[in-house]
């Protein structure tokens, strides 16, 4: 683990709200704490630098060192299992989809294990990968296995089964399409003559073995377990893994439990007489395909019971649940911006930033930027596989941040990465160190000198010309537009973003639009923004869904039929493909990516249009933004263009558009058809480009897009005096303005 790291519970606050601080220290000394307001975090020399302001805070100073563990793997827990207590002969059923079936250690499907005596009994996966049990009465344990190692991907029926008058234990395992000349189906018995209960006590596990912690992690999908008083023979076993037992019958279950109810949850369903329903843990992924499932049905909402299934990894995790070591309340004249808890313990450091957003109804500013949190959620503790020794010998040469989510995997993965399994990771949390969301992290190494800066430290490039051209502002999240709607940003008159605002859920784009329809003035300073959609669920405070179904630019891809996400039920994937291009919203959408790479733009006749002259005021040069910190240019790495098809509005101006990309770029993949066709008689090269674009809206309003990633990392250059800046200061004196 780190030396010492931290995560805050929340991202933004605004005057008289709490912000909580979680801390872990492996320290021998004390830690300190203290206050800043962030307005630089590029590590980079030839860069503005990492620049913070110490601030006053209450909170600041020593604290006793500790280190808080962390517990992955996800799980399902019932907590009232007192109906089990009793049980002498039960059997135990389910329906498995393993996707790691063979790993160094056990797997546990389902458990429950008395934590004083080992009196239980746990259903599992062994090493070699065959369904094996484990039962006890606290005095001597009966072992069993099957023998036949199960497939990667392939629904099972599995059940263990014990005959306390005959003292057996019998286990089995049935493939539903079993595999040509392969040998995965069957049962065992094993003698177990107890004299005490194997039922256990306490908590009942699903995807993992008893513990405490519970441990031994199942990777794979779980559908339908079952707890039946009565010891079944296999083919009785199999056949009760597959139906809905029938009240009064001679093997009525103790309980059953249903994952395809309350799927938007945390509750997992107990349809038994004994109601012993429970929680999962770490949340595992829900609404997922189960073994019922025939395509027919793509959407859990119009058929729950062929998406039964939840499927858990050993790598999963939600709230890493730390004890809090100290609280920030923001004071009521305290100034919006950007701040951060910085930490010390000895020579190691850590920073965790958090937003302070003006009181509601009480602005101090006419502009507020727009902090894109679902984005940096979703990118959280993103291993890029860039750390070399190149990358190294850059980050100590700039004394940068030294740590890196590729080496620490323990805090958690990021949705741009793949589980264990090789399933893709849908869900993402705040509620843990977000490693590359830090001041001085640096994502490439670029041997060309440029800072090579993502997400937050990238978007500091802003906060730190909005200080060096004496412009006030306000900040925002993302997440507080989703949870206040438009009237979070009602009170500006400009509201800018940062370089990458590519994730919204429907309530934070509903909020901008509105915004820009009442007479609100967007600039856009990013590239490949309101791209994704994504779902947030109040009872998962923190964490953000993404299902990346049928198309775009993705880090990996959703399975057919799983593209509707839990949280929401909604449509997952493209905004695009709900209708929602984000032309609609920024006149400009995603169309083409390449290496971290920028160039310039050349300004097109339209920039002389006197609806946008006023733009260029001050500015001669018919090339703009060939410099720049993020790639060397203004227009790079991930490019948007105005497509009136869908939806840029026909009166926007194209002000400028970029040129010379390198042979890396290439087209999102929605807009190809074929191998050697994307719209009809337009190259593919042709497509390539970034554009610079200004329209009007209803009620005074007016949009102003870039259409760049790298284009807020051209502020900077020459000490801020550059054309790029000098444009974006007239569009925002013009923007904030009568």
């Amino acid at each position: 683990m780190l030396p010492i790291t931290a995560y805050a519970d929340r991202y933004s606050a605004a005057p008289g709200e709490t912000v909580a601080f979680k801390v872990s220290s492996a320290a021998s000394e004390d830690y300190e704490a203290r206050l800043v307001r962030v307005i630089s975090g590029d590590p980079n020399p030839a860069g503005p630098g990492v620049r913070e302001q110490p601030v006053d805070a209450a909170f600041a100073g020593r604290y006793p060192s500790r280190v808080q563990p962390i517990y992955s793997g996800s799980y399902a827990r019932v907590s009232a299992t007192a109906s089990l207590d009793a049980l002498r002969s039960f059997t135990v059923t389910a329906t498995i989809w393993p996707t790691l079936p063979v790993l160094p250690r056990r797997q546990g499907l389902v458990s429950r294990v008395d934590a004083a005596t080992d009196a239980g009994f746990t259903l599992e996966i062994d090493e070699e990968g065959s369904l094996a049990a484990t039962l006890s009465d606290g005095a001597g344990t009966s072992t069993a296995s099957v023998g036949k190692a199960l497939r990667a991907r392939a629904w099972y029926r599995v059940f263990l089964s014990y005959d306390a008058d005959r003292g057996e234990l019998a286990l089995g395992q049935q493939a539903l399409a079993p595999a040509m000349r392969v040998d995965d189906s069957g049962a065992v018995t094993a003698s177990a003559a107890f004299g005490g209960n194997c039922a256990g006590s306490g908590d009942l596990l699903f995807a993992a073995r008893a513990g405490s912690p519970p441990c031994d992690h199942y990777n794979g999908k779980l559908e339908a377990p079952q707890v039946r008083a009565a010891a079944l023979d296999p083919d009785a076993a199999f056949r009760a893994a597959g139906e809905t037992p029938a009240p009064g019958s001679g093997a009525a279950a103790v309980a059953a439990w249903d994952f395809s109810r309350e799927m938007s949850s945390t509750r997992i369903i107990d349809t038994g007489p004994h109601a012993m329903h429970g929680e999962t843990v770490n949340l595992p992924a829900r609404a997922m395909k189960g073994s019922r499932w025939t395509g027919e049905e793509m959407c859990w909402r119009h058929a729950p019971e062929h998406y039964g299934a939840i499927h858990f990894h050993d790598d999963d995790l939600y709230d890493c649940g730390w004890e809090t070591d100290f609280s920030f309340e923001v004071p009521e004249d305290f100034k919006s911006g950007v701040y951060a808890v910085r930490l010390r313990a000895g020579e190691d450091e850590d920073m965790v930033p958090f937003f302070v957003r003006a009181a509601p109804g009480r602005a101090r500013s006419s502009a507020c930027v727009l902090f894109p949190v679902f984005t940096y959620i979703v990118y959280a503790n993103f291993a890029r596989g860039r750390v070399n020794d190149a990358y190294r010998a850059q980050v100590a040469r700039w004394q940068a941040r030294p740590w890196t989510p590729d080496e620490h995997p323990e805090y958690g993965i990021s949705t741009y990465n793949f589980h264990r399994d090789g399933s893709g990771v849908s869900y993402s949390s705040r509620l843990r160190p977000i490693i590359n969301q830090r001041s001085g992290f640096c994502a490439y190494a670029d041997p060309e000198g440029g800072s090579c800066l993502r997400h937050f430290p990238a978007d500091t490039h802003l906060l730190a010309w909005l200080e060096a051209r004496g412009h006030d502002f306000d900040v925002i999240t993302d997440e507080d537009l989703d949870a206040d709607g438009v009237d979070a940003i009602t009170p500006y008159k400009v509201v800018m973003t940062t370089s990458h605002p590519e994730y919204h859920t429907p309530r934070s784009l509903d909020a901008l639009t509105d915004y820009t329809e009442r007479g609100g003035r967007l600039m856009y300073l990013g590239g490949n923004g309101f791209y994704w959609r994504v779902a947030v669920n109040p009872e998962f405070p923190g964490a953000v869904e993404i299902r990346r179904g049928e198309t775009g630019i993705r880090a990996w891809a959703a399975e057919p039929g799983e593209y509707y996400n839990a949280f929401d039920g909604g449509y997952g994937g493209l905004w695009r493909n709900s209708g929602r291009a984000p032309q609609r919203l920024a006149g400009v959408g995603f169309i083409a990516q390449g290496d971290f790479h920028g160039t310039c733009y050349r300004r097109l006749p339209a920039s002389r249009d006197r609806r946008a002259a006023w733009i260029f005021e001050g500015i001669e040069d018919e090339v703009l933004g060939d410099f720049g910190l993020s790639g060397g240019g203004a227009a790079g790495f991930e490019l948007d263009w105005l497509d009136p098809s869908l939806g840029s509005p026909p009166h926007a101006l194209v002000l400028a558009r970029s040129a010379e990309h390198d042979d890396t770029f290439v087209l999102v993949p929605e807009e190809i058809l074929t191998h050697h066709r994307t719209r009809p008689g337009v190259p593919a090269r042709d497509l390539i480009r970034s554009e610079l674009v200004f329209f009007e809206t209803p009620n005074g309003g007016a949009v102003f897009s870039v259409g760049s990633i790298s284009f807020c990392g051209s502020l900077p250059h020459n000490d801020f005096d550059n054309n790029i800046s000098r444009m974006l200061d007239n569009v925002l004196h013009r923007f904030r303005s009568d």
